[in-house]
């Protein structure tokens, strides 16, 4: 039976993101069958994004190893091998619909960075104007704990912040997350969400093999979370049926649909809530806080209370209440050493602090985004 609530989320959205895992990805029939439902999504004029796991798994299958390897070196070594075996079976499949494809290999690191964010957002925006489909994939052949996503599902949901997209839609080997009954067992589907909470996150386990794969509902909540967020819907569906890209076009009441929050968050806030790595820590007094949560005001320097961290002009920082819970983040415009000077001060004396042509704000409105 079809939702209407699901069409609905589906026809808003004007571009879509893609999330395929490993194990949907086992041969080339199984990528074939991706790839024709990507082309029907496509005719429908949605710009679509694919993210695909699978490389490991592919340089697996091409040294004939049986389980994945603990060595850092040996997945990577994996990954640069499977990644050229499947873009090469993808290109050959898009070519056969009329379109071709475009590889993207990120790290954590090309998204923290606001200069390195932008060149990857244009990047996917220019690919989208040449009605290319621009696949993307964890660079595994370079990437250390520092610089991964975790998993493909944390990607995919960084890419739909990152892109604005309506609807993230993951495929997997599941039909959407399901309840737990009072044992401990799996329980019945559950269709539709419409906030988070404890509870739900309490539903989510990890991956029930690792021998390919990583993540697991744990990961797709956490994902979920993230496009939420940012204002946009995530649907999990059943991967191993053929028609279920179609199926989530028709809206059908298949898998688990995640509705967005209530407010979506422009493009600048987006980096600095999902992609940002902070410099540092401004505590804030109770009247700030309230400004700040309540009026949508700027910070001024009289609200501050206390400076952690070594920063500089532009960078992001945290910012925090008087018992330490960080609520907010933003690009400061002094650096932490001025900002120890001008501490309590009121806007007016900032000149005869540290001289003329000052900002009257130590992080802009504009500039600041609410974690909470």
């Amino acid at each position: 039976m079809t939702d209407h609530i699901r069409k609905e989320v589906f026809d808003a959205s004007r571009q879509v993101i893609v999330k395929a895992g490993t194990r949907l990805l086992i041969d080339r029939k199984s990528i074939a069958a991706l790839v024709a439902g990507i082309a029907v999504l496509r005719g429908t004029g949605k710009k679509v994004l694919l993210v695909t796991s699978g490389a490991v798994g592919r340089g697996m299958e091409a040294l004939n190893l049986k389980r994945r390897p603990r060595k850092l070196a040996d997945v990577q070594a994996l990954a640069a091998i499977g990644q050229r075996e499947l873009m090469a079976i993808y290109s050959t499949e898009c070519r056969k619909h009329g379109f071709i494809a475009a590889q993207l290999l990120l790290t954590a690191a090309d998204l923290r960075n606001r200069e390195r964010y932008l060149n990857v957002m244009n990047c996917i925006n220019s690919l989208w104007e040449h009605d290319v489909l621009p696949i993307v994939n964890e660079n595994d052949s370079v990437s250390v704990d520092e610089l991964k996503f975790s998993d493909n599902d944390t990607l995919a949901a960084m890419l739909s912040a990152l892109t604005g997209a309506g609807l993230t839609l993951i495929l997997t080997t599941e039909n959407g997350l399901r309840d737990r009954n009072a044992d401990g067992t799996l329980g019945k589907r559950i269709p539709l969400v419409t906030k988070f909470d404890d509870a739900l996150k309490s539903l989510a386990g990890g991956t029930d093999n690792s021998d390919f794969s990583t993540g697991g509902m744990r990961s797709k909540l956490n994902a979920a979370e993230i496009v939420t967020r940012a204002g946009a819907a995530m649907w999990i569906a059943d991967g191993r049926d053929a028609e279920a890209i179609q199926n989530v076009m028709a809206g059908a009441d298949i898998g688990t649909l995640f509705l967005p929050g209530k407010h979506k968050i422009a493009g600048q806030k987006r980096w600095l809530s999902f992609f940002s790595r902070t410099s540092g820590k401004i505590t804030v007094d109770a009247g700030a806080v309230k400004a700040l949560k309540e009026g949508g005001k700027s910070l001024l320097p009289s609200g501050i209370a206390a400076i952690e961290g070594v920063f500089h002009r532009g960078d992001a920082v945290e910012v925090a209440d008087m018992k330490g819970n960080v609520f907010a983040r933003g690009l400061v415009n002094f650096s932490a050493e001025e900002c120890q000077q001008i501490r309590g001060k009121q806007s007016a004396d900032l000149p005869d602090i540290l001289g003329s042509d000052v900002d009257d704000e130590v992080i802009h409105r504009d500039h600041l985004t609410l974690l909470d």
